[in-house]
């Protein structure tokens, strides 16, 4: 086999669905729209609003929201098709695998490593950063040497809080899928009843009047602030790597992630519509324009609350992601493009626990030792790529004869909307700046070397 046929040799589904079928389906629809809420609501919802608000789209913010959520739709129902017809983990790794090769597949796969595990790292540096302050309220101070990167200079050794986030979470996890839902479940609830809760008081405090000019900066400000706000909805791709430990997956798969989108977007929009009510959106470019405007109206109570909803965002967040890096990771093992004691099972948790270990410690160190400020626009870049092979591969799928998706959900207006949502991603790609994308080739350029040097020799695909 010449190498040209052996990178793009696809991987059969039946091999996924037997090498997979250790895991315990377990999840429901309702676990996933929990699973992918606490993915995409996190501080976001706090600070998004208000300072975009301010910088370009004023109290047309909500209209901002709007359209990009039906620029993310298109590749959630994309999405919705590959998870339904292809209820195996890995997510767009394994869809590209199967449909476009396997060099594809590594591509995609590399790709969201980089989006999974450095956006966890960056978080629980953020988580750290609200704790600190918390235990400053009650008294209590972390050393400095234990609160900040490796940075001698400045006399921070480890971000020791940033560390033991990503450890419980790992534990957690480790203890069961079902276990973890639960916890997870129960902390997106907490988040979500703060959220109500400011809604319901900042609506007293509404002043029409603030959404008067409702469009200060005309449709270019709306289009460049639905620009801005794409990002906050990145995230519900995660559930499709819960694929397979899934109870009926062709149902739940796209309800899960359609949900997921359709709710985020209606918490967005409301709290965009009241933030901008109680204070006039010239006033909401500060770093936490929710409990500003809570401060404005003498509602401080609230406001204290809000920075728990805040650290309840991150947590959910965390969980999400550590357990899609873990289930990715796994699925890359299972193909023996890296070691493939990474894919292994545990029998008795039916979780995949070395894959798991490998992912909390990288997690942890980067989290705990670096400053990640200056990289996390490379989770866009991963996650945008994505998108887009997930939007080109529903065409490759449809014309799959071994792969019907009887009964499953299919993307409408095919073969229109899966190129309209391919466009879309180029364009948003195309906002990145040229730092970013020079980081991103030299991680790409790492993963190549990382495929050829290892990868190509040790796939089980060449087994067959």
């Amino acid at each position: 086999m010449g190498i040209k046929e052996r990178i793009f040799k696809k991987e059969s589904l039946s091999r996924y669905l037997a090498e997979d079928g250790k895991f315990s389906k377990t999840l429901t629809a309702r676990d996933l729209i929990s699973m992918g809420i606490g993915a995409v609501i996190g501080t976001g919802i706090f600070i998004l609003p208000g300072t975009v608000a301010a910088l370009h789209s004023g109290p047309a913010i909500s209209i901002s929201f709007i359209i990009a959520a039906l620029v993310c739709s298109t590749a959630a129902m994309c999405y919705a098709e590959f998870s339904s017809a292809l209820p195996i983990a890995g997510s767009a790794y394994s869809f590209g695998n199967v449909v476009f090769g396997e060099i594809v597949g590594w591509f995609l796969g590399w790709a969201l490593i980089l989006e999974y595990m450095l956006a966890v790292a960056a978080v629980s540096t953020g988580f750290s950063a609200y704790f600190t302050s918390l235990l400053k309220g009650f008294g209590l101070a972390l050393p400095k040497a234990l609160t900040g990167p490796f940075d001698p200079a400045n006399g921070t050794y480890l971000n020791l809080p940033a560390v033991l986030i990503v450890l419980f979470i790992a534990y957690v996890l480790s203890r069961g899928l079902r276990t973890s839902m639960t916890i997870n479940s129960i902390v997106v609830v907490v988040k979500i009843a703060i959220i109500i809760l400011f809604l319901l008081v900042g609506a007293f405090y509404v002043k029409p009047a603030n959404w008067n000019p409702f469009m200060p900066f005309g449709s270019k400000g709306i289009l460049v602030g639905a620009a801005q706000v794409f990002f906050a909805y990145l995230g519900f791709d995660v559930v499709a790597s819960s694929a397979a430990e899934v109870k009926n997956p062709a149902k739940n798969m796209p309800r899960g992630i359609i949900g997921t989108l359709a709710i985020c977007t209606l918490l967005y929009i409301l709290v965009s519509i009241v933030l901008t009510g109680m204070v006039s959106y010239t006033k909401l470019n500060v770093a936490d324009p929710v409990s500003f405007a809570l401060y404005a109206v003498n509602q401080n109570w609230v406001a204290g609350i809000i920075s728990v909803s805040a650290l309840a965002g991150m947590f959910t967040m965390m969980v999400t992601m550590v357990y899609s890096s873990s289930r990715l990771i796994y699925s890359i093992g299972r193909d023996g493009l890296l070691p493939k004691f990474l894919g292994q099972i545990n029998e008795k948790t039916k979780t995949p626990e070395k894959s798991m270990l490998v992912v909390t410690v990288i997690i942890a160190a980067t989290g705990g030792l670096f400053s990640l400020n200056q990289l996390t626009n490379l989770v866009n870049i991963g996650t945008l790529l994505a998108f887009m092979f997930v939007s080109l591969g529903v065409i490759p799928l449809r014309k799959r004869k071994d792969i019907p998706n009887k009964g499953g959900f299919k993307v409408p207006f095919y073969p229109v909307l899966p190129i309209i949502s391919a466009l879309l991603c180029v364009v948003m790609l195309a906002q990145l700046s040229l730092e970013t994308w020079a980081a991103a080739f030299i991680w790409f350029i790492l993963g190549m070397i990382i495929y050829f040097s290892y990868g190509i020799k040790h796939s089980k695909i060449s087994e067959k």
